[in-house]
């Protein structure tokens, strides 16, 4: 008889963007956000982090509320993000990102590291 050979724990690679604040902690609001992280996480580990300028706290107020979604939107596309973890999103935009087939995760708060893992393992 064999011995019993237990299944292997299937291991997903999600890519996360996050608004990242002063001393890594999540960023305010999304729409507004003036820097931002795209993380891979693969089972519970953040196994690459990067933080970008975005400057959309600047760039939100200028133009349309149309054009402001595309930029975020191609942002996104770009660095082929799987999800979005934030403290909160304005419900456009949320719709926005629901429409292209993203995980929305709200209600983060505290170190944006440990929200990405917490929002993928949920």
């Amino acid at each position: 008889m064999e011995a019993f050979q237990p299944r292997s724990e299937k291991r997903y690679v999600v890519i996360v963007c996050i608004p990242v604040g002063e001393g890594g902690q999540v960023g305010g609001g999304w729409g507004r956000a003036h820097r931002v992280a795209v993380a891979e996480v693969i089972g519970a580990q953040v196994t690459r982090w990067e933080e970008h300028d975005v400057a959309w706290d600047e760039a939100h107020d200028t133009g349309t509320e149309g054009a402001h979604h595309a930029r975020i939107v191609r942002f996104l596309k770009d660095h082929e993000v799987g999800a979005v973890v934030v403290g909160h999103m304005g419900a456009g935009m949320h719709h926005t990102i629901q429409k292209m087939g993203l995980a929305v995760h709200t209600g983060a708060e505290g170190n944006a590291r440990d929200a990405v893992v917490t929002a993928t393992q949920a």
